[in-house]
């Protein structure tokens, strides 16, 4: 168990969080939410030691062992894979290596020995035996394969550092597990392992995630940060929604009715305060209107952008035909041969693991990159509108923010496209900041404005949810499911892929597998479940041989 008491954080004048109470107990998961800048991963540090609270303490039960995902990816570059999985449990990791200081020495004494049979003994009792193969079988079930498992950390790309994190946290079943956004940037292979690894795990979980979908998966309790206050809830993230807003919709209709009965004795005590027969009642009704109090409903300190994407004309029968797209780089073959024709109430959501097949698919689409071989042509009645996972180059340059929108729009109205901005929560001097200081998730915004302001009838939209709180992916889902265009789109977020996509398109080992079906459908088709097998397979034979 894990808890908080009293626990209040000053930032200069300022009170992130104040006089904070909470108790975590065994057996629950618990996802930490919050608007951006709520507070959520400094909560988290302050929980696992790393902040310093202004007062108010932490308490763990004696004995107990907590863990947390690094952020620092470059902390462990010297070590390799299977060590830094190992070093989740500092006590294990610190007993393995001075075992074999101990044996590695010439000049072995009686006191080594006793000291070696000592620390065999604490080894055993740790499962210490089991160590390389629990830390292996994290690594493969997030997706890092056995040949990677003893190189150094370094020699990883950045998503497969994540991983290897993430399976450091995890490993040596930790009684506390403190998880901030885990699911960045892992695949939604990945992110179902971990789904089922945490619904398992039977000690404490805090999560902060922006994935509902993911929330809603793993979590028995809503721990809300709104206002430097924390409320819980019992129930995963819908649970806490549908609660939230009961809540408020209760404390409306309570307090309708407060102020319709003050109406009804402040108009008593004006007709008849001055009428000597009704004095009395008059002022009976003056102490009873005394009494009444309106509930304080705090507005909360979360802010929903209105995303809407209207195409400026409706899309004809012919969208797009790819045939044989095949591109190299750095020597593998990422695009082999695809081909496939889409129809004009299209939704595809573009699968797998390979995020670089997907994001040379999207730049060859959007005209940003050409194909080795195969060719592709859009309709005559087509716009294409692109988001791309890295837009950094979009933003460097020292325009503001309305200046820079109002190149891409039609109409060089500041009015009409300041409109387009605070629909993204850009209001009034927001619009003059400078694009190049902009925050990953300010960027995400503009690059949205951008999109709504084109009025295309084809979105392409490559890991749009990077960067967004909880907030604005809720808008941006319910913008792309009311979108009466098509949609070309990559995200690890499954709740957009399950209610946007009505087709799935996987690409694997450069070859595209074209499904007219749900995600979820999708993900229990017999196809799925052969493809699981079969990699299950090909895993087992490896560690045989």
């Amino acid at each position: 168990m894990i808890s908080a008491n009293n626990v209040t954080l000053r930032i200069g004048k300022k009170a992130l969080f104040e006089d904070v109470n909470i108790k975590f107990t065994e057996g629950n998961c618990y996802g930490l939410i919050g608007a951006n800048g709520a507070g959520k991963s400094t909560f988290l540090k302050i929980l696992s030691g790393q902040l310093e609270p202004t007062s108010g303490d932490i308490v763990i039960t004696p004995g107990q062992r907590l863990s947390f995902l690094q952020q620092d990816h470059f902390k462990y570059d010297e070590y390799s894979v299977l060590d830094t999985v190992i070093m989740g449990n500092a006590r294990l990791y610190e007993i393995m290596k001075e075992k074999d200081a101990i044996y590695m020495k010439e000049d072995f004494t009686d006191e080594d020995g006793i000291k070696a049979a000592e620390l065999e003994g604490e080894f055993a009792t740790m499962n210490g035996w089991e160590a390389e193969s629990d830390a292996e079988n994290m690594l493969n079930g997030l997706g890092i394969e056995p040949e990677f498992h003893y190189v150094q950390v370094k020699d990883l790309t950045g998503p497969q550092k994540v991983k290897v994190l993430l399976a450091q946290a995890l490993f040596g079943n930790p009684d506390i597990l403190l998880l901030d956004e885990p699911t960045n940037h892992l695949d939604l292979d990945a992110i179902a392992w971990l789904e089922e690894f945490l619904i398992n795990f039977e000690n404490t979980v805090i999560v902060v995630s922006h994935d509902r979908y993911f929330l809603n998966k793993v979590c028995t309790h809503t721990a809300d940060i709104d206002y430097g206050k924390i409320q819980l809830y019992a129930g995963n993230y819908d649970f806490w929604y549908e609660s939230s807003q009961l809540m408020i919709r209760q404390m409306k209709e309570a307090n309708r009715k407060k102020e319709e009965k003050i109406k009804e004795l402040q108009e008593f005590i004006q007709r008849f305060s001055a009428n000597a027969s009704k004095s009395k009642q008059a002022t009976s009704r003056k102490r009873a209107l005394e009494k009444i109090e309106l509930d304080e409903i705090k507005p909360s300190s979360r802010k929903y952008p209105y995303i809407d994407f209207r195409p400026n004309r409706e899309i004809g029968n012919e969208v797009l035909t790819v045939e044989n797209l095949t591109k190299t780089i750095n020597g593998v073959k990422v695009l082999d041969h695809i081909s496939f024709i889409l129809g004009r109430e299209d939704k595809v959501a573009f699968v797998g693991p390979n995020e670089l097949a997907k994001t040379t698919l999207f730049k060859i689409l959007a005209g940003e990159m050409e194909p080795d071989e195969g060719h592709y042509k859009w309709g005559v009645t087509t716009t294409q509108a692109y988001f791309p996972k890295d837009n950094s180059a979009e933003f460097n340059n020292d325009d503001t923010i309305v200046d820079w929108l109002t190149q891409y729009s039609e109409i060089k109205d500041a009015t009409y496209v300041r409109g387009f901005l605070g629909r993204m929560l850009f209001a009034g001097e927001d619009g003059m900041k400078r694009v190049k200081v902009l925050s990953g998730g300010e960027k995400v915004r503009c690059m949205l404005s951008k999109m709504m302001i084109s009025g295309s009838n084809v979105l392409i939209l490559d890991e749009p949810t990077d960067h967004l709180d909880m907030e604005a992916i809720t808008a941006l889902n319910n913008g792309m499911m009311k979108f009466p265009g098509v949609i070309l789109f990559s995200s690890r977020d499954h709740q957009i892929v399950q209610t946007t996509a009505n087709r799935i398109m996987e690409i694997i080992n450069g070859k595209l597998v074209d499904k007219i079906t749900t995600y979820d459908e999708y993900l229990d088709s017999d196809e799925m479940a052969r493809k699981r097998f079969t990699f299950t397979m090909a895993e087992s034979e490896e560690k045989d041989n």
